[in-house]
């Protein structure tokens, strides 16, 4: 009866401390735990905390600028390719003007010989 007492308490001595071992050991890996992620946080917060003073530094400077971007809608220019429009209206140097200016190319001459014809006023 003494053995049976004897290894009763030998059984509960080795659940209690295999209990007491499993529990030490969560307690250390909740630790280890805790530890990463407190060292996460604090990397982040101090990630945060350069990226904000970059952010300033960055909006300051972009304050002071102007803007320097222009657009420029020039549109759509059409052309309508008629016969009454090819060789009836136009003179041989109104085609020469017009070739010139769809080439990009300064005409010959910075006036015409005869601005108004039939002898008309000017706006002046």
């Amino acid at each position: 009866m003494k053995t049976r007492i004897l290894v009763g308490l030998f059984t509960l001595a080795v659940s209690a401390a295999g209990t007491a071992g499993w529990l030490t050991r969560g307690w250390l890996e909740d630790s280890h735990r805790l530890t990463a992620i407190e060292a996460a946080r604090q990397t982040a917060s101090q990630a945060l905390a350069r990226e904000s003073v970059i952010a300033g530094v960055v909006e300051a400077r972009l304050s002071t600028l102007d803007a320097n971007e222009r657009i420029i809608d020039r549109g759509i220019v059409r052309e309508i390719q008629k016969p009454i429009y090819r060789n009836v209206c136009l003179g041989a140097d109104a085609l020469r003007l017009l070739n010139d200016a769809a080439a990009g190319r300064a005409p010959d001459s910075t006036e015409p010989a005869d601005p108004m014809p039939g002898n008309v006023a000017g706006a002046d």
